[in-house]
């Protein structure tokens, strides 16, 4: 079946579906007509404002498609994603999404999973073995070599950058970390860059940016890897008398991953330079499109979609719908060759949020 027929087949039974009545409830229960088929979904932690942001757009996501919805939280915790997918089971779903952040230790759940023929999409993060119907996720490596070229264009290719690394246990947090060392190691070799494992904790982060930041007090630049750091990373430069204007000869230019609200406003009021905004929204809708086209019996191959997205083929048996996600600046403009949109632009998610 070709890609876009395939992809158009789909759309159109989602939109039929979609026109059902629907309506929410509580106790992590979602209810849409009573034909609707059951659908679960395991957020991996509610502490962090891009998962609130994919938490609120889940079961708006749900209604639309004519899905009912069971949720669940990990909370950053394989055993407790592992227990969560046994009470999906018992509550007869037909198909799992969920985001794991130890994507080693979740190939046996995908296994059972499998056996018992559940399809599964997973969000965000991509297992390390294993199958799934397909992957939602943008590209992480992007996500590093667009932080490395921002920053060496910045710099002029000489200096001093601080990178603050996810948990390598990730695949999101290896890709970007490996990305972005490449990047610069290729195009701007006069950067040195300090890589600090955080395991995605801000204080952990914060705690040693600003030993980096007393040992080497002529450090330009910090790349977070997502905005986990965002606060305490603000503090920090704050404390050093560091939090100033981009025209500032002390300006630390600082680099996020996410694209929250708070990231949008504090690169319009100059205190963070750019982000990568992940799309919360289109992780969501996404992620509910692929369990309802698998649970119909759809297949999809490599090549171009109609949302603006690449699927890739990462291994066998494996795809990865690779969303759309840009560098986000103050003037939109292009950065060693990366263009950026502007963070008042409307068509980011973090502008919309209500």
């Amino acid at each position: 079946m070709r890609l876009r027929t395939a992809l158009c087949s789909t759309a159109s039974a989602l939109s039929a579906l979609a026109l059902l009545s629907a309506c929410s409830s509580g106790s992590g229960t979602a209810s849409a007509s009573s034909g609707a088929q059951l659908v679960g979904v395991d957020y991996p932690r509610s502490d962090t404002d891009f998962w609130n942001s994919y938490i609120k757009y889940t079961p708006e996501y749900a209604k639309q498609l004519g899905l009912s919805l069971k949720t669940t939280n990990s909370q950053n915790d394989v055993a407790k994603l592992t227990a969560d997918a046994q009470t999906f089971i018992s509550q007869g779903v037909k198909g799992i999404a969920m985001a794991p952040q130890d994507t080693a230790a979740i190939a046996p759940t995908l296994a059972q999973l499998e056996a018992k023929k559940i399809p599964v999409v997973t969000v965000d993060t991509r297992p390390d073995t294993g199958k799934v119907f397909m992957v939602v996720r943008a590209d992480n490596r992007a996500y590093g070599e667009k932080a490395c070229e921002y920053l060496g264009t910045k710099l002029g290719g000489k200096g001093k950058v601080v990178m603050l690394q996810g948990d390598l246990s990730s695949i999101n947090g290896r890709d970007r970390t490996e990305a972005f060392n490449a990047c610069m190691k290729a195009n701007y070799p006069g950067i040195k860059v300090f890589g600090e494992a955080t395991n995605w904790d801000g204080a952990v982060a914060a705690q040693k940016l600003q030993t980096d930041l007393t040992a080497n007090p002529d450090i330009k630049g910090v790349y977070m890897q997502s905005s986990f750091a965002l606060s305490g990373t603000l503090q920090v430069l704050k404390q050093k008398g560091l939090l100033v204007g981009p025209k500032d000869n002390k300006h630390v230019f600082v680099v996020s991953n996410d694209g929250i609200p708070e990231e949008l406003k504090d690169i319009a009021a100059g205190q963070i330079d750019a982000t990568v905004s992940q799309p919360a929204d289109l992780y969501a809708k996404y992620a509910l499109y692929y369990l309802k086209a698998a649970i119909g019996g759809k297949t999809f191959q490599p090549g171009k979609t109609d949302h603006d997205s690449t699927i890739v083929k990462v291994r066998d048996g494996l795809l990865e719908d690779q969303l759309s996600a840009p560098l986000v600046t103050v003037d939109g403009a292009t950065y060693g060759g990366v263009p950026s949109v502007k963070s008042d632009d409307k068509s980011l998610w973090g502008n919309n949020l209500g």
